[in-house]
């Protein structure tokens, strides 16, 4: 059974203003794993699951206006290619400090930060949370992260949690009707 999400009244206030969608990689785009596979002459290559979901959600937030970007620690070049394939903006990686990462965005897009939403799931995104005008946890972050949070989603990291605010913030901007008719063109 699929069941429609009503998002809270103070969520849907806060979503109305978001102009850049921001969010972590790993345990926020991908399930909590980092798979690596060590090879017989020493070296080891790194595999990352994305949602399909997610990943149309997110070039769907870009066509409608919503210029969207990730803030990671690590570095991967499937992270780069998925940024791409989505259409991120922003692509920050190799930031395990992300606060430095996440003030050159706002200049960059001439945003303030009640103009930002950020998806996180676990303490090196804390200093994100609390500064976003809409601080989003996924539904297997860790409690401090969901205790920054302002909306903690139904959905898993990796598991549709990012499309689902991709939604949230269409819908609050109605602009989810009219963003339908684009998903499919």
């Amino acid at each position: 059974m699929i069941r429609e999400i009503r998002f809270p009244s103070q969520v849907v206030r806060r979503a109305k203003s978001i102009r850049v969608l921001l969010m972590d990689v790993d345990g926020t785009m991908t399930p909590r794993y980092v798979c690596l596979q060590s090879f017989p002459d020493g070296s080891v290559a790194e595999m990352k699951m994305f949602n399909a979901h997610d990943g149309a959600g997110v070039k769907l937030a870009g066509i409608m206006g919503i210029r969207t970007g990730l803030i990671t620690g690590r570095s991967s070049p499937a992270t780069a290619r998925r940024a791409r394939e989505s259409s991120m903006e922003f692509v920050m990686q190799g930031q395990p400090k992300k606060l430095e990462a996440y003030k050159a965005i706002l200049t960059r897009a001439g945003v303030t930060d009640e103009q930002v939403a950020y998806i996180g799931d676990d303490l090196p995104d804390l200093p994100l949370l609390e500064r976003a005008g809409l601080a989003v946890a996924v539904a297997d972050a860790v409690v401090e992260a969901k205790r920054a949070a302002h909306y903690i989603t139904t959905a898993a990291g990796g598991q549709g949690a990012v499309r689902e605010v991709v939604e949230l913030i269409l819908k609050s901007q109605n602009l989810w009707k009219k963003a339908l008719p684009m998903a499919i063109a």
